[in-house]
């Protein structure tokens, strides 16, 4: 039964402000009930609210991504924005400022030097192609992050992959980005379908001599899938793309932002699951990490990216923020650089003071980073634009 998408937001911030948050989190999303739990809930709304909220005017609604409605319901102070579903599911949850700051283009974007368009790809996926006035000879796919995130990459205020886009299509690159299923089977399904339709679009476009494949965290992971699929591909530019296993991050980083105990408990119950004989088709999802099925786990435990890497015959750029507490130089980039020493065509960037998004700034990265507006770094654009240009 279809419910309206208002009434659940309004729903929700009534449980909030009434501190009835095992309500709410049973409301959300086995994704993101696994990674809010009601004790992180209830510390993230004492911070927003202060102890003085109450609903302040209508909620207001525009499209989601993968058939989601996004509700900005407003807050005393501030704005509780949510994506949810048909069936009254909360997929996303964030608070944000009462006049949420909207998308603008950085500095080292020339809007006069690309056009874009709408298309759809397979299964109904929304794709934009962004092209050059004067194109270059080389075309990016571009591939999201896992889980709900839209074809730029959305994450409160910022579109990483909207910045990259049309700074790369401001040097001569084509690019094309989409929306990705918010839910799979595995990362397979969940990526490859969408990136080798996409090469597919890349190729027919004029001027497009080279295609290349850059993904941004998961989507840097999958990456080397895509070229096993599509053997065209010329290349491949992999950002924060993590190595260190997927489960095994989930209770490093659980530990690195101090979570209570019992939520860091039940992460390393569920990751000594997914590394367990025990591990079946038929294991439930809540029993694994952010409510995801036992296909994708199965998946990604038989899966090692340096590995895939290390079998291509392309050249990689290997992209890193040295402040990213996500994938990080030490657990992450260190296994990259290990398991591809001596392949030829391998070069490294680490960007000292990027976080996972590759925004610039100081000190330890936090997650109230990504609710505060900003831009990949002019550098990381540049870098991959010239190393994308010397491809093929």
């Amino acid at each position: 039964m279809t419910q309206d998408p208002v009434a659940t937001a309004v729903a929700v911030v009534e449980s909030l402000i009434g501190e009835r948050f095992e309500d709410v989190a049973g409301r959300f999303a086995p994704d993101l009930r696994a990674a809010v739990p009601p004790d992180a809930l209830r510390s993230a709304w004492a911070t927003a609210a202060a102890g003085t909220a109450a609903v302040a005017g209508p909620a207001v609604t525009e499209p989601g991504q993968a058939g989601l409605v996004r509700v900005r319901v407003p807050v005393g102070g501030f704005t509780v924005v949510m994506s949810v579903d048909g069936a009254g599911v909360v997929h996303g949850l964030r608070f944000a400022p009462a006049s949420d700051p909207l998308w603008t283009p950085p500095s080292y974007v020339d809007p006069r030097r690309f056009t874009e368009r709408e298309i759809t790809l397979g299964a109904g996926a929304g794709a934009t192609v962004t092209s050059p006035v004067d194109a270059g000879g080389a075309g990016v796919v571009l591939l999201a992050g896992g889980g709900p995130f839209d074809r730029d990459g959305s994450s409160g205020p910022n579109k990483p992959l909207k910045d990259l886009a049309w700074g790369l299509a401001s040097r001569g690159v084509t690019v094309v980005r989409f929306d990705k299923p918010a839910h799979a089977e595995t990362m397979t399904a969940e990526y490859v379908p969408y990136a080798v339709e996409a090469l597919a679009v890349l190729r027919r476009e004029p001027g497009v001599e080279r295609l290349v494949v850059a993904g941004h965290s998961m989507g840097g992971k999958v990456a080397p899938r895509v070229a096993e699929a599509d053997p065209s591909v010329a290349g491949l530019v992999i950002l924060a793309g993590d190595a260190q296993p997927m489960h095994h991050a989930a209770v490093r980083v659980a530990r690195h932002l101090g979570l209570d105990r019992s939520t860091v408990a039940a992460f390393e119950r569920q990751a000594e699951l997914v590394d367990s004989p025990r591990l079946t088709p038929r294991t439930p999802p809540a029993e694994l990490p952010w409510g995801r099925p036992a296909s994708y786990w199965l998946d990604l435990r038989g899966y090692d990216p340096v590995a895939a890497v290390a079998r291509l015959a392309v050249p990689v750029f290997l992209g890193q923020g040295g402040r990213d507490y996500q994938v990080t130089v030490a657990d992450d980039l260190a296994r990259w650089q290990a398991g591809l020493r001596g392949r030829p065509g391998v070069t490294v960037k680490v960007y000292g003071s990027a976080d996972h998004l590759f925004f610039p700034g100081e000190g330890p990265a936090t997650p109230a980073d990504y609710a505060r507006p900003g831009h990949v770094d002019h550098d990381v654009v540049s870098d991959v634009a010239e190393w994308v240009a010397r491809v093929g």
